[in-house]
């Protein structure tokens, strides 16, 4: 009985690794120009928290290529990409430009980075004094009086 549990597990496992999520190659070639460009210490703190999901230079790790660890890791990188891209900011227009920084001041403090996340990459951690610098940064960047 454990003997055919354990074979239906690892064929189990083995056919998990046919399902993947596809998140999409970076262009050839960059242009630092479309980058976004913020203060070397708040970009610093940008790429060391929020890249991997929000940049074409995520640092995929190992188990972000088995499944079934691979959909989520991919997945949020594919659905981060999408929400914000830092090295496709110049393509995004004003209305953008301003949701952007809308959401990093509700998130800055509360989900991103993604506590999951957290968990494995101790690097990205903020302290609120780093939240509470990002968040004054996106604020002084909102041309509207309510946020």
């Amino acid at each position: 009985m454990f003997k055919q549990l354990f074979i239906w597990t690892i064929g189990a496992f083995i056919l998990l690794q046919a399902i993947q999520i596809d998140i999409p190659k970076p262009p050839k070639t960059i242009d630092p120009s479309l980058a976004l460009h913020a203060p070397k210490e708040i970009d610093s703190m940008l790429k060391t928290s929020c890249y991997d999901c929000h940049s074409y230079k995520t640092k995929m790790p190992w188990y972000g290529y088995i499944s079934p660890m691979s959909l989520e890791v991919k997945s949020h990188i594919k659905e981060g990409r999408q929400a914000l891209n830092f090295q496709e900011w110049g393509h995004y227009d004003e209305s953008k430009k301003q949701k952007v920084y809308k959401g990093i001041v509700k998130t800055i403090n509360f989900s991103m980075p993604m506590p999951m996340y957290l968990t494995i990459h101790e690097k990205a951690k903020l302290t609120q004094k780093q939240r509470n610098q990002i968040k004054a940064w996106a604020k002084s960047h909102i041309k509207e009086e309510e946020y």
